[in-house]
């Protein structure tokens, strides 16, 4: 059993770890910077420890610090959440020279499946198809070029350690691509310590379409069915959705059988997620694997009533899974919209500040995820994410209708942020019948200015 967990993270994942937490009766330790003394998840830990300076690279970002926190405060695992140390390999391994659980996948699994060029050698031998590219690390923008060339334009560079949109660059022309590959480079060292690029065609006016997993160490693996998440601004999610409103029965099985090869391939432990792009003729092609608990891991929770903290946490602790395939089938249709604390009219300019109120919506179906409270000063050194507003109906017009009213009801003022841009999306024609690729958000935009 855990019995006290360090969570090494903030914000509102830190609050949904903890409440389930509490639910199972493992204690929790917070950590935090200088930044946060006031944080929500800080005021609702059984203990907390300053790591820091305000600066994720003095604080969140210090693994010394953080293992130092949970060696002081006897804790026997910790918690990544998502971002800052979630899918750092060296962190994980640390974790198990010190006989503290990492709760995630092993070390060498977050290594293969982080590095973009491994990660989609094991598709290929899962059977799994992928987009046409470099079978690894370009060597230089000469190989690039003529690789691009070979398969056609236009193309993308991208990170291979990347994630978030970040080292990524869309190349129309041969006479662009070098300057864009010297770009994507600096990007990539900038944002993951590495600059390695490879090259995949670009697949025009795509779905992005993940798939939930869910594994233990005992070799058993499951799917939750999909998450659509292709409402988005330069890779940056906004709105997702399960089911998607694009897939039929036959493409959902077919998706969920290769995450689930792609899985047992790299010998998954935990919560984790198979991203693929879906094209208009409902072609498939795999584009990474997330290791670790998603943002937005809520909507499969409500669409499925799985609790998937919970479950990362009883595979941490060498439990087998009580699921089985058969068992797992959606039982609503859920919408979860991100808000971010930035003002869309100013090209989504970051709006950090002291909240002067809050009022989180309530009713049936309606879920906020945040870790914000009236009189919160939201600091500038961090993700701009404030909450998750999630919806839940029976069908896809009634979650839209219950997320329409929970945006309406929301009270957040002090600070400009995403809710009044989700409310006219939400109102769409184009989104309403589903209609919906990762170019709609820019057209959305373009057509509303």
């Amino acid at each position: 059993m855990i019995r006290k967990l360090l969570i090494a993270n903030r914000g509102e994942i830190a609050v949904r770890i903890l409440r389930t937490c509490r639910e199972m009766g493992i204690e929790t330790l917070a950590v935090y910077s200088q930044a946060d003394r006031s944080a929500l998840h800080v005021q609702l830990a059984d203990e907390a420890i300053c790591i820091g300076p305000a600066a994720a690279a003095e604080s969140y970002l210090r693994l010394d610090r953080i293992l130092s926190a949970a060696e002081l405060a006897n804790a026997d695992a910790i918690h990544p959440g998502y971002g800052f140390l979630s899918e750092n390999p060296n962190f994980a391994q640390l974790c198990e020279d010190c006989q503290i659980r990492f709760v995630g996948p092993r070390a060498e699994t977050i290594r293969q499946m982080g590095d973009k060029s491994r990660a989609k050698e094991l598709a290929k031998r899962a059977g799994v198809p992928t987009v046409p590219g470099s079978e690894g690390v370009l060597v230089d923008e000469g190989e690039a070029l003529a690789l691009a060339e070979k398969i056609g334009w236009p193309v993308l560079l991208k990170a291979v350690a990347g994630g978030g949109g970040r080292g990524m660059r869309l190349v129309s022309r041969p006479e662009d691509l070098a300057q864009d590959f010297l770009l994507a480079c600096h990007e990539a060292e900038r944002n993951f310590g590495r600059g390695e690029l490879y090259l995949e065609k670009y697949i025009p006016e795509p779905r992005h379409v993940e798939i939930q997993i869910l594994a233990d160490a005992q070799g058993h693996c499951v799917h939750l069915g999909e998450r659509d998440c292709s409402v988005q601004r330069r890779y940056q999610k906004l709105l997702e959705e399960a089911p998607s409103p694009f897939l039929d029965e036959l493409l959902r099985r077919q998706m969920g059988e290769a995450a689930l090869r792609i899985a047992q391939n790299a010998h998954y432990e935990g919560v984790g997620t198979v991203e693929f792009l879906v094209d208009g003729q409902k072609n498939f092609y795999f584009m990474e694997m997330n290791t670790r608990l998603q943002v937005e891991h809520g909507v499969t929770e409500e669409a499925t009533g799985i609790d998937l903290v919970q479950q990362q946490l009883r595979v941490a602790m060498g439990e087998p899974l009580s699921l089985r395939q058969e068992d797992i089938h959606f039982i609503g249709h859920a919408l979860e919209c991100r808000i971010n604390a930035e003002d869309p009219e100013k090209n989504f300019a970051p709006s950090p500040g002291r909240i002067s109120l809050y009022h989180a919506p309530g009713g049936p179906g309606i879920r906020m995820d945040s870790s914000v409270y009236g009189g919160y000063e939201i600091p500038t050194h961090y993700d701009s994410l404030v909450g998750k507003l999630i919806a839940t109906g029976a069908t896809r017009p009634e979650a839209i209708r219950r997320l329409e009213g929970a945006l309406a009801e929301l009270r957040l003022e002090g600070i400009e942020t995403t809710a009044p841009l989700a409310q006219k999306i939400l109102r769409d024609e184009d989104f309403r019948q589903g209609r919906v690729t990762t170019h709609f958000l820019q057209n959305f935009l373009e057509r509303s200015a």
